[in-house]
């Protein structure tokens, strides 16, 4: 089992059964582990930045926590003792699915409610939003100082609902923006680092939209193909409008008609070799007119590819991260 945590910062964490790994990602390395004697195994963690703060879910064939609850560790604690490590707990009546966290607050998602904390000193409830189904826990937080936006599905079939928590009073039960974003069931949504655009793709996975948070207008549509398929992450860039498209180009592949006129198709593509579930990121440049962009495999695989602005792209760089030991204290 395994669940990942990446993050702008350039690190993630790995929940398995064995516990919790933390890696720093250029270059790979691992920067820390929680082992089962310590918290069993994890259905999901959560870091925040680059900190010593985790929230962990239990979950897995030998669990030490609940499902239904939230636990803060704080590894700068200078303790052996799991239990001294443990500075916060948040519990409810059905399992927890996702956690999200910024500097000033903590997001918990069920499968029909999202609640919103006051993090990390003296916890306190915000806000609680009801949600339509959400059996996969999605939602994103802004991360940026300027900006403190939510999304998540909404309650229409395929809609997003944006949330700008800095101008909600707490409290209160605040009607999201609404943004009418699909036909069909939401699979992936995220916020770029700035939180001016949102994206979604749908369970049909064919199209990812973005949408500007501010005015909520459709800004681009990109097409991945015309079969179906699973989409398990989709990750924007944090720069420029102009870096922003950088996977995307205006043009024709081959005869296009109907709705596909106006879609824009990747500039660049890669399959991973084993083929099985990953999640992405943009990883630094190597020079101004090369891209890259990292895949971390729930095989326990790494993969590093570049890519130039004529479409070229190659991988550079490949690793087991679960086969590298702990090279530095967390």
């Amino acid at each position: 089992m395994y669940c990942f945590n990446l993050l702008f910062a350039g690190c993630f964490c790995c929940a398995m059964e064995t516990g919790v790994r933390i890696y720093n990602v250029e270059p790979l390395m691992e920067k820390g582990h929680l082992d089962h004697e310590q918290i069993g195994s994890v259905a999901s963690c959560s870091m925040l930045h680059r900190s010593n703060l985790l929230a962990l879910v239990g979950g897995g064939v030998n669990p030490k926590f609940s499902e239904i609850s939230v636990l803060v560790w704080d590894d700068a604690r200078d303790s052996r003792e799991a239990k001294d490590k443990l500075v916060l707990e948040f519990t409810f009546t059905k399992p927890v699915l996702a956690v999200r966290m910024r500097h000033d607050k903590i997001i918990i998602v069920l499968k029909n409610r999202i609640y919103v904390y006051s993090f990390p000193d003296n916890p306190v409830k915000l806000f609680e939003f009801d949600t339509r189904d959400n059996p996969k826990g999605l939602c994103d937080l802004c991360p940026s100082l300027e900006k403190q936006l939510l999304v998540f599905p909404g309650h229409k079939c395929g809609s997003l609902q944006l949330v700008d928590l800095s101008n909600t009073k707490p409290g209160t039960s605040s009607a999201p923006f609404t943004i009418n974003a699909h036909q069909s069931e939401i699979a992936c949504v995220a916020l770029n680092q700035p939180g001016s655009v949102a994206a979604s793709a749908s369970r049909k996975g064919t199209l990812i939209r973005l949408f500007d948070t501010t005015t909520r207008d459709k800004l681009v549509e990109l097409r991945r193909g015309t079969d179906p398929a699973t989409l398990y992450w989709y990750t924007p860039t944090v720069k420029t409008q102009r870096r922003r498209y950088v996977l995307a180009r205006v043009g024709k592949v081959g005869p296009v008609i109907g709705q596909y006129v106006d879609s824009q198709w990747s500039l660049a593509s890669f399959t991973v070799p084993a083929e099985c579930a990953c999640i992405c990121a943009f990883g630094k440049n190597t020079s101004k007119n090369v891209n890259s962009v990292i895949a971390i495999c729930v095989d326990g695989t790494f993969h590093k590819y570049v890519f130039t602005p004529d479409g070229n792209c190659n991988r550079e760089a490949f690793d087991v991260y679960l086969d590298i030991c702990d090279d530095d204290d967390f």
